[in-house]
């Protein structure tokens, strides 16, 4: 059996010169078993060498979408007209709405259509039944939010890459081991928002911010990285404790995680909460007022959404992702680059930055985003 890396070079060479190699054709060229052949190929793939495709493997290039009529114009270019684009979102409650209202827009403006399917958060499995249902059903594009993380997870982003049809994730990137995967992304800058927030709060005079966070929030992972390095770039105390995972507002055994947190704070001189998200930083402010802890007399929060805030008492300042918009730029770039049958369209990594909206709770009654 020839070695890793002598396979390797045989299985570029071979499709260097042919085009196009079946796998079947590599299992007797190598003289490997087909166990082999996939492992080297997905290596291979992995890497950015090859792309996979029905049966075989060939060099990377992009699948040419068939051409739709090109009418309107958005920011990355012609967009494909009246076309049918899949969406799956692994919510159609908490975040996602304003998403898939920005998706819709942008379909709708161009004259086509936008389905939509619900998956399940951290379910490759469902991802994938959902995906196919949506290119069964005549999707010419997708716009998805696949599982990135956990078993299952870089299989199903390896087969989402080698789908026939303009993918763009939504709120997602490929994990690292599949740096050099080909597929464009919209996405929000959650751990600047963080920054943004520690930064607001700086300003206003406080060195010590804790960060509360649920327990099973997919953006808790972006704010702490965000927040602590946030702290870390402007030289403030150690803020070693003050990462904090309360359970939902609501939940069983809420109130004595708030009271504990808000306990926590005060023995350790805490006068400022950045918290995920705005039920939470709700809650917050209810059990602190019966207990005595007035908000922003003897507390200030900063919540990162901003779904409800303006409707807390008092009103929330606010990290505010642009959801609504960030569904409309996924979109244009999906019929964009369904509308580009030229074989240059680069990868596109798009990222938005939130606002922060400041109201009462920080006490400073100003109305203005920065």
């Amino acid at each position: 059996m020839p070695l890793a890396a002598e396979r390797h070079e045989r299985i570029l060479a071979a499709v260097r010169e042919r085009g196009m190699v079946r796998l079947a054709d590599l299992v007797d060229e190598l003289g490997v078993t087909a166990v082999t052949v996939r492992r080297d190929v997905t290596l291979l793939a992995d890497r950015g060498l090859v792309q996979r495709v029905h049966g075989g493997i060939a060099l990377p290039r992009r699948v040419q979408p068939q051409q739709l009529r090109e009418g309107a114009v958005g920011a990355y270019g012609p967009m494909a007209m009246r076309a049918l684009v899949g969406m799956v979102v692994p919510s159609v409650e908490y975040y996602w709405p304003p998403v898939i209202q920005g998706a819709h827009t942008a379909v709708a403006g161009a004259g086509g259509r936008l389905v939509m399917r619900a998956s399940r958060w951290d379910d490759p499995a469902e991802d994938r039944r959902q995906i196919t249902a949506l290119l069964e059903r005549g999707a010419q594009a997708l716009l998805v939010a696949p599982t990135t993380g956990g078993d299952g997870a870089v299989e199903l982003l390896r087969w989402i890459g080698s789908l026939p049809v303009p993918v763009v994730l939504v709120e997602r990137h490929p994990p690292p081991e599949l740096a050099t995967l080909a597929l464009d992304a919209a996405t929000t800058a959650h751990a600047l928002g963080a920054g943004l927030a520690v930064r607001h709060l700086v300003t206003l005079g406080h060195h010590r911010i804790a960060l509360v966070t649920t327990r099973h929030s997919p953006t808790s992972n972006a704010l702490r990285t965000g927040w602590r390095e946030a702290v870390e770039a402007l030289d403030l105390p150690s803020h070693e404790g003050l990462g904090l995972e309360v359970p939902s507002y609501g939940s069983a055994g809420w109130a004595e995680a708030y009271t504990e947190v808000l306990g926590t704070g005060r023995r350790l001189g805490v006068r400022a909460l950045l918290v995920h998200s705005d039920r939470e930083a709700i809650g917050l402010i209810e059990r602190g007022r019966e207990l005595g802890i007035e908000v922003p007399r003897d507390l200030v929060i900063v919540t990162y959404d901003d779904e409800i805030g303006s409707a807390s008492d008092p009103p929330l300042t606010a990290v505010r992702p642009q959801k609504h918009r960030l569904g409309t730029i996924a979109a244009e770039l999906a019929l964009a680059k369904l509308a580009d049958v030229s074989e240059e369209w680069p990868v596109h990594r798009v990222e938005l930055w939130p606002n922060v909206v400041v109201r009462e709770s920080c006490g400073d009654p100003a109305r203005r985003t920065t």
